[in-house]
């Protein structure tokens, strides 16, 4: 698919606003520059399970865009799409061989125990869910590797950012919100800074307090 600069129409973003996956999209549309609509489906009135938004997504989950006549769930979908489409540059994703495996390593991750680890023990404490012990294991792990991996590295693969930090960001960011503290991990840190110093970042909102205790 031929690169190009701008969408014909805004892209439409289906997302619930406190959701790391939809906000890794939100997030790679703005460093983009991309116009798009967002549109808040409401998961705790399970607005992800009507038929409308089930023709959208089967799996109902968010989230989903609508970009012309393309309908796409699955956040690293999402973020491959837009790099490989809306990306002249290439630098998003690359195309060598070696480099696009590293970051498909890190959405793997992404989608994996960054998700059951610190992504878990938030989700829990938003919802009022018990935690597992696991969840916190898994999260240790997986910070630990990522703060020696970001030792000797500005990003995940490269020398510039790619969909890789973006998929990694959100839910190391936000980990503290399920009582993972990133304060041993100052590489981890030192990484998270340079994401938010990006032109274009958007930070996703913060619960409300009551959730956040």
């Amino acid at each position: 698919m031929t690169p190009n600069a701008h969408p014909a129409a805004a892209i439409r973003l289906y997302r619930f606003a406190l959701s790391g996956h939809a906000h890794r999209v939100e997030l790679f549309l703005s460093l983009l520059g991309l116009p798009y609509e967002a549109i808040d489906v409401d998961l705790l009135r399970h607005e992800h399970k009507t038929p409308e938004f089930l023709a959208r997504n089967p799996f109902g989950q968010v989230p989903v865009i609508e970009d012309g006549d393309v309908t796409l769930p699955d956040s690293s979908a999402i973020l491959v799409y837009l790099a490989r489409r809306y990306d002249p540059t290439g630098r998003w994703l690359p195309s060598e061989p070696v480099g696009a495996a590293r970051v498909q390593q890190w959405l793997s991750a992404a989608a994996g125990p960054l998700v059951n680890g610190p992504g878990a023990a938030r989700v829990a404490t938003l919802f009022g869910r018990p935690q597992e012990p696991r969840m916190h294991e898994v999260a240790a792990s997986l910070f630990q590797v990522l703060d020696s991996y970001l030792a000797t590295r500005e990003v995940l693969v490269g020398d510039t950012p790619t969909i890789a930090d973006i998929a990694m960001y959100t839910y190391t960011a936000h980990a503290p919100e399920g009582g993972v503290s990133l304060e041993p991990y100052a590489h981890i840190r030192r990484w998270l800074a340079r994401i938010e110093a990006l032109p274009g970042f958007v930070a996703m909102p913060r619960p409300p307090a009551r959730a956040a205790a």
